[in-house]
């Protein structure tokens, strides 16, 4: 059953993609104020003008890799809507290599796209949080952070990394009250996983509908993941009946075996 969030405000990061977008909407949906972080302007504008209600929303143009960048990113949150509640570190970016191929520069973006901006941002957010004794946060990781995959080792070394960031960071805080919790979804039907077939397409020369077909095999359920059902997990673990729930890594993949 959901639980009105009326009153909090959530801070998340590349909150103009598909999964950031649908867990702005689920957010705001229960009453949310709701801060769209990202790098695009133009992105983050149209997922605001999909919640509507400009009082309860702002868009921070951030690169969260940078850290001057972070700290004024939370600033301007807070002048606009005040004290933040929620952090949703969804920020992230994938590269298929064979390892052997895979160069320092592409090793070192996975790093701080999918890691090291969790790392900054949860270290901006998480202490007013633990001096209020209220507030969650929750990093958007995948099932390659719980289980090897080839081709994709900068990424799944990244994801493995926010995994184990998220259960350190939730021991450390426990006592406050605070959650830290991950949700690791499996292929999601976005542009990524749409960038990913293209990319199949080019390297192979299969069609696009055998490509997408390959990564669709890896769910039981033989399907591509909605960003509407990571984000209701997301939704959950924000809400005042999870608080209980702290240092998971939560599966959504249709079963996909880790």
């Amino acid at each position: 059953m959901s639980e009105s969030l009326a009153g909090k405000h959530a801070l998340i990061t590349g909150g103009g993609g598909g999964i950031g977008s649908a867990i702005a909407a689920a957010l705001h949906d229960l009453g949310a104020r709701v801060t769209l972080a990202g790098r695009t302007q133009a992105t983050l504008d149209a997922s605001a003008q999909r919640l509507g209600d400009a009082g309860r929303v702002c868009t921070v143009l951030a690169d969260v890799t940078d850290e001057a960048a972070v700290t004024t990113m939370f600033a301007q949150a807070r002048a606009a809507l005040g004290r933040i509640d929620i952090l949703v570190n969804n920020a992230g970016a994938a590269f298929s290599m064979p390892f052997a191929k895979t160069s320092l520069s592409e090793w070192e973006r996975m790093l701080a796209v999918n890691l090291t901006s969790a790392f900054l941002c949860s270290r901006e957010g998480l202490p007013p949080m633990v001096d209020a004794r209220d507030g969650r946060v929750v990093n958007v990781a995948s099932v390659a952070g719980l289980a090897g995959a080839p081709y994709i080792s900068a990424y799944c070394a990244a994801k493995h990394g926010l995994v184990g960031l998220t259960r350190a960071l939730a021991m450390e805080v426990a006592a406050s009250g605070v959650t830290v919790n991950a949700v690791c979804p499996g292929y999601t039907d976005t542009d990524m996983v749409r960038a990913a077939t293209s990319n199949i397409v080019a390297k192979t020369g299969r069609t696009p509908d055998a490509a997408r077909k390959l990564l669709v095999e890896r769910n039981p359920q033989g399907r591509l993941v909605r960003p509407e059902e990571v984000a209701d997990a997301v939704v959950w673990l924000c809400q005042p009946g999870a608080s209980a729930i702290t240092a998971q890594a939560m599966a959504v993949a249709g079963g996909e075996q880790q």
